[in-house]
């Protein structure tokens, strides 16, 4: 429900009694650390999020054996908050531990392998690594078409970094077959104005953009922006950056007040909007 505080506060005092009730190195005082990292990752509060993850792992490494995959987890949650910070290269030394425990403790197709791929392939893609990025990304790729549905949403995620990547390399038209096999997912698996949609139209509108397809941009960020009004709250940064796109779009088509409107509209809800939450969080424990 995204009323984070709520469940720290509730995460907090399962730990307090969990303290009382439980040996000091009990593996569910582990979860009870984990989930509130979790929570202080959602809220972006990132340093807090990182310590009651590392603290959940110290606890793992004692109450669980070496192949655990919940040792697994709490090294992938940690390597989200580095990748969230900018630490790129301690994501990726704490992504490899996890993906070499996944590799001995689950089936060789298990979704968590896609998992590891998919986060390791958005290291590299930040740091510019592309080749490595595509790499990471189709293997992911490779293993959620043999265990997920052919319309599963993770698929679409996929297939959307994937694009991610064509686009920064200049690939424009497979960054745009990527985007589309993304967006046709979508269409059958989410509900008709789920925000996805908008992030999906707002990246074919990008490559539109960039091939100086200006009319198909503008129809792309504007259906982009129609389901953001739906789906979003009226100041969130998401909005501004599509009002942006619709600016930078009419000032390439010479249309310079519609232009002015738009990135005014954009400027007024950024002055107004909080930071945007990270897309790539940590997992909740059972």
């Amino acid at each position: 429900m995204g009323e984070y505080s709520k469940a720290l506060s509730s995460f907090e005092r399962s730990l307090e009694i969990r303290k009382i009730a439980l040996p000091p190195k009990h593996s569910e005082l582990a979860t009870s650390y984990a989930n509130i990292g979790v929570a202080y990752h959602h809220m972006g509060e990132y340093s807090k999020a990182l310590s009651s993850y590392e603290r959940a792992l110290e606890i793992q490494k004692i109450a669980l054996s070496s192949n655990h995959p919940d040792l697994a987890t709490s090294y992938n949650n940690i390597a989200l908050v580095y990748a969230n910070i900018g630490e790129y290269s301690k994501a990726l030394s704490s992504y490899e531990p996890s993906l070499e425990i996944r590799r001995i403790a689950l089936p060789p197709r298990h979704v968590d392998f896609a998992q590891s791929y998919n986060n390791i392939g958005s290291v590299y893609k930040d740091m510019g690594e592309y080749s490595k990025a595509l790499s990471s990304y189709e293997q992911s790729l490779e293993i959620y078409n043999i265990a997920l549905p052919p319309n599963h949403p993770d698929l679409a995620s996929i297939y959307n970094n994937i694009g991610l990547v064509y686009m920064n390399i200049g690939e424009y038209s497979k960054a745009l077959s990527s985007y589309e096999r993304s967006l046709a997912i979508r269409a059958i698996a989410l509900p008709q104005h789920h925000v996805d949609f908008a992030q999906s139209h707002n990246n074919i509108g990008s490559v539109y953009y960039h091939m100086g397809e200006y009319p198909k941009a503008l129809s792309s960020f504007e259906r982009a922006l129609e389901i953001q009004k739906m789906a979003l709250p009226p100041n969130h940064p998401d909005l501004a950056g599509s009002y942006n796109n619709i600016g930078m779009v009419y000032n390439n088509m010479g249309e310079y007040s519609k232009a002015l409107s738009s990135h005014e509209r954009a400027l007024e809800i950024k002055k107004n909007s909080s930071s945007s939450e990270s897309s790539r969080l940590g997992r909740f424990l059972q």
